[in-house]
C-alpha cells in the first residue's frame, strides 16, 4: 500500500531510526519530511498533506497533542484528516491514555514488532478513510481535556474593561475566546478581557454548562441558537444574544452531527 507520511521528532537520531524502521516495515510509504518541533509539524503537514502523521508528544514550543489539535482546526474541510500516530517515551499513564482513547502510539525506542502492528492499523484506517472519508480523531479531544480536575468551579471573574476591572458572574457568560495573550469574555452584551490562558480556565468551568467547540473557543451550551455547515464543510455556531458566528473545530463537530 502506497502512502505518504510526515515525522515530527525533536531528537534527530530517533527520527532517523523511525524512518529506517518504517522503510523496512512499510516499503510503499514515502516520508515527505522530518521536522523537529510542533510548529514546523503543523506548517509542513498543511503544506504537504501527508496521509500519516507520526508526532512526538514532547517537542519544543508546541507538543504533539497541541500540533494535532491545531491541524484539526486548520485542515481543509474537503480533505480527510491523516491517520495519527503518537510517539512517546515509556510512560505507563500515557500508554493507558492512548489505549483508552483508541489512538495509536509508539514507544521510544521504536521496536520493529510493535511498529509492524501500527503499520497494519494505519493501513486499515487509510482503507476505511477511502470508503467513508471520516477518520475519527475524537480520542484526541479527550486527551486534550486532561485528567478530571478537582478545582472548584468558578462563580465569577475579575475582568478588564478599558482601564477598569469589573466582577463578571459566570452565569452571565456566553462565550470565552482565546485572543493572543488574553481571553475574551462575552457576557451581558459586553466584552471583557482576562489575562489567563484558556487551558487554565477550562478545568474551573462546568463541562455540562460550557462546551468547548474549538481549540480557542468555549460557549454556553444552553445559549446555542444554530449550528450550520457551509459549502466548504466548515461548521459555524451562533449564540442567542450575539451577532458573531464561531467556528466549530472538527474535533468537536461530532457533538452536533446527531442533532
Amino acid at each position: 500500500m502506497n502512502a505518504t507520511a510526515l515525522i515530527a521528532e525533536d531528537e534527530p537520531l530517533l527520527a532517523q531510526a523511525l524512518q529506517a524502521e518504517l522503510a523496512r516495515a512499510w516499503p510503499g510509504l514515502r516520508v515527505l519530511a522530518s521536522v523537529g518541533d510542533g510548529h514546523s509539524a503543523v506548517q509542513q503537514a498543511l503544506a504537504l498533506r501527508p496521509d500519516v502523521l507520526f508526532l512526538d508528544i514532547r517537542m519544543p514550543a508546541l507538543s504533539g497533542l497541541d500540533a494535532a489539535a491545531t491541524l484539526a482546526d486548520d485542515w481543509p474541510a474537503e480533505q480527510p484528516l491523516p491517520a495519527l500516530v503518537f510517539v512517546t517515551a515509556h510512560d505507563e499513564f500515557a500508554v493507558q491514555a492512548f489505549e483508552a482513547q483508541a489512538l495509536d502510539y509508539l514507544l521510544k525506542p521504536v521496536q520493529a514488532e510493535r511498529l509492524q502492528r501500527t503499520v497494519a492499523r494505519v493501513q486499515a484506517a487509510l482503507r476505511a478513510r477511502g470508503a467513508s472519508a471520516a477518520p475519527d480523531w475524537a480520542g484526541l479531544r479527550a486527551l486534550l481535556g486532561g485528567a478530571p480536575s478537582s478545582a472548584p468551579r468558578l462563580r465569577h471573574l475579575m475582568a478588564s474593561v478599558g482601564a477598569a476591572v469589573q466582577r463578571v458572574a459566570i452565569d452571565e457568560v456566553l462565550a470565552f475566546e482565546a485572543a493572543d495573550k488574553y481571553v475574551r469574555v462575552l457576557a451581558g452584551g459586553r466584552e471583557f478581557l482576562i489575562r489567563k490562558p484558556l487551558k487554565e480556565l477550562l478545568p474551573q468551568l462546568d463541562p455540562e454548562v460550557f462546551w468547548q467547540i474549538h481549540r480557542g473557543t468555549v460557549v454556553r451550551a444552553d445559549a446555542i441558537d444554530r449550528v450550520t455547515r457551509d459549502e466548504a464543510g466548515k461548521w459555524r455556531l451562533t449564540l442567542r444574544g450575539l451577532d458573531e458566528a464561531f467556528v466549530v473545530s472538527r474535533l468537536y463537530a461530532d457533538r452536533f452531527r446527531a442533532m
